[in-house]
């Protein structure tokens, strides 16, 4: 007797030559609506699976498969002379392959003009249920769900090894598409309902990449992607030059991109090891990147840059004297890509710059357990900081101030930045104490921190920062405020003649 195959699928790649190689091999097709056109369009003898149930399809199609002719075919166990005897009793032939993948639910909610109505109708019901009858019986059954396992399938039906432990490995596979599927859709509904941290948490995840290796050499690693991820994202970067990215690269360079998404002006960012070593705003983007490279010419080298703006050849010409892993941006003159295009490895990314609605959360795994947290996106402005010491800050002062806070935001904590004239000066990053964060930044700076300013990315507990401060010349702080102890902050800065904002809004990061 003929083996059966159920042909349903969406992404119909590859599906007719799939088609003939199994009839080849004596199987024959039975399939539903659009496949089986496309199968008989190319001349492959398929029948409708009609024919099999004796029952149309209903309900505009929602119910195709949903009947006990199929799914007995499905489960019934080949071993089970009990279950071989029930599919003689009700006429149900047992069917050995199923090649079905999923509506396509992701395309439906990424189309700009869909409806909730148009999304609904692309949630699949009958997909899911054989896919999982048939990976559940995977000793008898076999289950296709990707395209690119085609041609595997076949050969290894052709030399018998299309046996139950690589049936087992498809199954693992369908159960991963549906878990993912299933994902996709709670991920929908929980945004539809503003539900933000559900009982039960379930993210999921694309594969864009294996990776060398992790953090460190003898550690694995992979690179994954949120199926909804923002187009201003490391995940849908596109890399034009260069080696593939490590684990590493892609932490940082996902760093420095989230630092030049918080700037308007021309920006270069400048990153080594998840912190900011240099941060340059100016009137052009050569000039920023000037800016960020002296803000730290040691740290810099080996280091990531973000650019907010195209990479012109002057950009490329000054990028091009010093060793850089990668460079992202949204775009590359053609003279400037040629241009670093010349060093072999450097990784050259594009990416929009246009921070677009962030609806993921941000996660970090812990021993057992996850954590998960909104994102810290910012809001604060001129109109949402007060000002508690008598000296208020110049209108150079309050924009280097906010330039600053902007900066000390990405900064691990407790974080202390010196900055002036759009351009970071020191950088004390994930100290114990934020004196000692004060000191590094400061030491750093050097001179330069004389009439600079200082943001602390959560309050003074006590006054030492601000008298530290005060001895190195600064002249305007910005901080959250919020210590029981903000008094004697104020009068620490009332005392030195410094002027100093509150945001009310703390920035750690840890």
């Amino acid at each position: 007797m003929k083996k059966r195959a159920l042909f349903s699928v969406s992404d119909k790649q590859h599906i007719t030559d799939f088609a003939r190689e199994l009839v080849a091999l004596d199987y024959e097709i039975i399939s539903t609506g659009g496949t089986l056109q496309t199968l008989v369009d190319a001349g492959i003898d398929a029948r409708p699976v009609e024919e099999v149930t004796q029952f149309p399809e209903m309900l505009d199609g929602r119910v195709k498969t949903l009947h006990p002719s199929v799914h007995g075919g499905l489960l019934a166990k080949r071993s089970d002379e009990a279950h071989v005897e029930q599919l003689k009793d009700n006429n149900i032939t047992p069917i050995d392959l199923v090649v079905v993948n999923l509506y396509p639910f992701k395309e439906a909610v990424q189309k700009e003009d869909a409806t909730h109505d148009d999304i609904i109708e692309n949630i699949d019901i009958g997909g899911p249920t054989m896919v999982r009858a048939a990976a559940k019986n995977y000793e008898d059954v076999g289950i296709v769900v990707d395209p690119t396992d085609y041609d595997e399938i076949v050969q290894a039906m052709k030399d018998n090894s299309f046996n139950a432990s690589f049936r087992k490995g498809l199954a693992a596979k369908a159960f991963q598409h549906t878990a993912h599927y299933d994902g996709m859709i709670a991920t929908y509904f929980n945004e539809e309902i503003e539900e933000t941290f559900p009982q039960t948490y379930t993210a999921t995840y694309e594969k864009v990449q294996d990776l060398r290796y992790g953090e460190n050499p003898h550690q694995q690693a992979a690179f994954y992607k949120e199926p909804f991820a923002p187009e201003a994202s490391i995940a849908n970067s596109v890399q034009l030059h260069g080696k593939d990215l490590s684990y590493n690269n892609i932490q940082d360079t996902n760093a420095a991109l989230e630092i030049a998404l918080e700037y308007t002006e021309p920006t270069a960012v400048a990153v080594k090891h998840m912190n900011p070593c240099g941060i340059g705003s100016a009137s052009s983007i050569s000039q920023a990147f000037m800016k960020a490279y002296e803000a730290d010419e040691t740290s810099i080298f080996g280091g990531i840059v973000a650019c907010n703006q195209e990479v012109n050849l002057d950009t490329a010409e000054q990028m091009s004297r010093i060793f850089l892993e990668v460079i992202i941006a949204p775009s590359f003159t053609e003279e400037a890509k040629d241009l670093l295009m010349k060093k072999e490895n450097i990784r050259l990314l594009t990416v929009p710059f246009e921070r677009s609605k962030e609806t993921s959360n941000r996660t970090v795994s812990v021993l057992g357990g996850l954590l998960v947290q909104t994102n810290d996106i910012g809001g604060e402005s001129v109109d949402t900081c007060t000002y508690p010491t008598e000296r208020k800050p110049t209108e150079e002062e309050l924009e280097d101030l906010l330039f600053g806070w902007k900066a000390v935001k990405h900064v691990k904590s407790n974080a202390i930045v010196l900055a002036k004239d759009g351009q970071t000066l020191g950088v004390g990053a994930g100290q114990m104490n934020r004196v000692g964060a004060a000191n590094i930044a400061i030491e750093q700076a050097g001179e330069k921190a004389t009439t600079a300013i200082l943001a602390s990315d959560a309050f003074f507990p006590m006054r030492d920062t601000v008298d530290t401060a005060a001895k190195a010349g600064i002249t305007a702080i910005i901080q959250p405020g919020g210590s029981k102890r903000d008094q004697d902050s104020i009068d620490a800065c009332n005392e030195h003649g410094i002027a100093m904002v509150y945001t009310h809004r703390r920035h750690f990061k840890h």
